[in-house]
């Protein structure tokens, strides 16, 4: 049997941007990306602290050490500038496995997006 456990998480970082006329997705600064163990094309949820929004896209990979959380398409009209969010990854692991597995948690600085 397998289940879906929590993989990545990336907890309380700010919205840098909104683009609604990109493709669409959320890019992310590569360092924060790294951290919590996140690839370019992975699907991610997003809950939205502000607004008590949810919903899913793709991660694109953003500058390195610029803090970027910047939501594309029509996933900027679920954020504004300035919102905190928590971005989500999550994997399919075999039971036995997942019971052992332990998720990247990244905790960065709120205000700037970047590590400490």
């Amino acid at each position: 049997m397998y289940i879906n456990v929590l993989k990545s998480k990336i907890h309380r970082v700010r919205v840098t941007q909104a683009d609604l006329n990109y493709i669409g997705s959320i890019t992310i600064d590569e360092n924060l990306m790294d951290a919590a163990n996140l690839i370019e094309g992975e699907r991610v949820q997003i809950v939205n602290i502000n607004n008590g929004e949810r919903f899913e896209t793709y991660v694109i990979k953003g500058d390195r050490n610029s803090g970027m959380i910047c939501l594309n398409g029509p996933a900027a009209r679920k954020v504004a500038i300035n919102d905190i969010i928590i971005i989500i990854g999550y994997a399919m692991l075999e039971f036995e496995e997942a019971k052992k597995f332990k998720p990247a948690l990244v905790f960065p600085n709120e205000q700037t997006n970047l590590l400490s």
